[in-house]
């Protein structure tokens, strides 16, 4: 007599269909969950502006200095749905970013203002750039009119040492005036 087998054909798809049914089922009560969390339905140029806002705010915890819309950490989405609940409730651009300053500081904006010590931030790469073509223009000002390999200098002709040292290194059979005849 043969034993039974351990696991039915039956059973194994009885048990397979439990799992399956119960991660649907979680699957979709996460999502409904999702949808329940308080998050208003806004208009297409409210969800646009939503999105636009997201992008400028960075994640308070990410590394990267990533955006918020683009950011999976929890606070993350939960500033993605404050930024909403504003949006829809009708505060402005300007009112939303000073409502997460005050909460964060400037660094959770991406697009500092440009007042106060921020100026610096705005100004410093200008100014380098200014300092960097003055003083470009000054050493080119400064640079000698002749160029390389030209005739010497008037006083260079008339310098006793230099004629010695040009006399003492002509090779034999060069004539003065510097090529081989």
């Amino acid at each position: 007599m043969t034993a039974p087998p351990l696991f039915p054909a039956r059973g194994v798809l009885v048990v397979l269909l439990c799992l399956l049914t119960l991660l649907t089922g979680r699957g979709a009560a996460q999502q409904t969950g999702a949808q329940q969390t308080g998050a208003p339905s806004l208009t297409p140029a409210q969800e646009q502006r939503a999105v636009a806002i997201q992008k400028n705010l960075r994640c308070p915890l990410c590394d990267t200095g990533e955006s918020i819309a683009d950011s999976r950490s929890d606070i993350s989405v939960k500033m993605r749905e404050s930024v909403r609940e504003q949006v829809a409730a009708g505060r402005t651009d300007g009112d939303i970013y000073v409502f997460f300053a005050q909460r964060y500081g400037n660094f959770v904006l991406l697009d500092p203002p440009r007042t106060g010590r921020n100026l610096l931030l705005w100004g410093a790469p200008l100014l380098a750039l200014a300092l960097g073509g003055v003083f470009l223009w000054s050493f080119l000002r400064r640079a000698p009119a002749t160029a390389p390999g030209a005739a010497p200098a008037p006083d260079e002709a008339f310098d006793p040492f230099l004629e010695q040292v040009r006399r003492e290194t002509r090779a034999p059979g060069d004539h003065p005036g510097g090529g081989n005849a």
